[in-house]
């Protein structure tokens, strides 16, 4: 545990908090309840002196959103936008893609609500089901959705969305699917040019093991972990423990953190990227080893420069 006094602490903290990158926030408007908006957020970060935010709905794609920030709120931060590919868009969607490469998305997700492995997990554990948000409105029944055939073999469609990833150099995540559809779909990815890899809370539905987290790192996988996981939220589940072990598994290399944050009833992004900023140097992180975690890997997953 550090010893560093709570003033310096404090003001260590702050330092770091200067050119962070958080590629996970969840602001509104949205069917799940938000405590801030997207302009909020990026407001927030940059008062914080955050470089970038990238802002995630599970349900639209928010380049738009991001575009117009970036225009009209010199806030001095930053947005980024994104899509994931669940039902609303169609699912894993090539058509989707393509449009939202081309209108300035910087990151495609696979299905996460509405991938088959997180629909089994909602409906076998209650613990999962009670901690994920719940819609504010009740919406059709979702249509399960795989990466990979009954066989193992990545879908065709899946294949051609990574080929129009890879042509635009734009970065993917796995989303929620179950680890046994993430490595053939990692090494597709790899095989059709897709340079910008991630995986989003690994150990959290996606099941991946400490062993497994090494071997995605090895093949050019980035893990980010969800910060709301492991601070005091309506998301926490992993201890300082566990936050060691997926460092190590992965190394500090191939290791970043995104807040997950945004939800009503849960600390703001800022806060939630403060918080882990203390939790990392408690693990005897020094401030090298954070800075590239809170910061540089992430700013390298999307070629932003350094802090």
């Amino acid at each position: 545990m550090s010893s560093t006094p709570g003033a310096d602490r404090e003001s260590m903290v702050t330092r770091l908090m200067q050119g962070a990158v958080d590629l996970h926030t969840h602001p509104g408007p949205s069917l799940m309840p938000r405590a801030v908006d997207h302009i909020q957020v990026v407001q927030q970060a940059a008062d914080a002196g955050m470089k970038a935010v990238l802002l995630k709905d599970h349900y639209y794609p928010t380049m738009p959103i991001a575009t117009l920030i970036n225009t009209h709120h010199a806030a001095g931060c930053q947005a980024i936008g994104a899509i994931v590919l669940n039902n609303p868009v169609g699912g894993l969607n090539p058509s989707a893609v393509d449009y939202a490469l081309k209108q300035g998305a910087r990151v495609v997700w696979m299905a996460t609500a509405h991938a088959r492995n997180h629909i089994e997990h909602d409906k076998k554990d209650a613990t999962f089901k009670n901690k994920f948000p719940v819609n504010s409105r009740k919406t059709v029944e979702a249509i399960p959705l795989t990466l990979t055939d009954d066989a193992g073999t990545v879908r065709d469609e899946v294949k051609q969305i990574l080929d129009l990833i890879a042509q635009s150099d734009a970065a993917v995540s796995g989303g929620h699917h179950h680890e046994s559809e993430l490595f053939p779909f990692y090494e597709e990815a790899r095989r059709r040019g897709v340079k910008r890899l991630f995986l989003n809370h690994p150990t959290y539905v996606n099941e991946v093991s400490f062993q497994g987290i090494g071997q995605l790192a090895r093949m050019g996988v980035l893990m980010e972990h969800s910060i709301c996981m492991f601070i005091p939220s309506t998301f926490t589940q992993f201890d300082a423990e566990h936050l060691r072990q997926v460092i190590d598994a992965a190394g500090v290399e191939n290791t970043f953190f995104g807040s997950d944050l945004g939800q009503t009833g849960n600390p703001t992004p800022v806060e939630g990227f403060r918080q882990i900023i203390a939790m990392l140097l408690d693990l005897g992180h020094g401030e090298a080893a954070v800075r590239q975690m809170v910061s540089a890997n992430a700013a390298r997953l999307l070629s932003l420069g350094t802090a």
